[in-house]
């Protein structure tokens, strides 16, 4: 009768572990990425103009 117990949580608590790994990994491939535009370079505004 122990080992029937024991057997029972640890089949729950597998299942348990397995929803919550296949759910946070749902999680992680929904996720929308997003990129920060780059900024303007300042390099460009201060060059300055040569006549050649």
């Amino acid at each position: 009768m122990k080992i029937l117990i024991i057997s029972l949580v640890c089949v729950i608590v597998v299942i348990l572990v397995l929803g919550l790994t296949l759910m946070t990994i749902s999680k992680g491939y929904g996720y929308n990425h997003t990129i920060d535009p780059l900024p303007k370079d300042e390099n460009e505004k201060q060059k300055p103009e040569t006549n050649t």
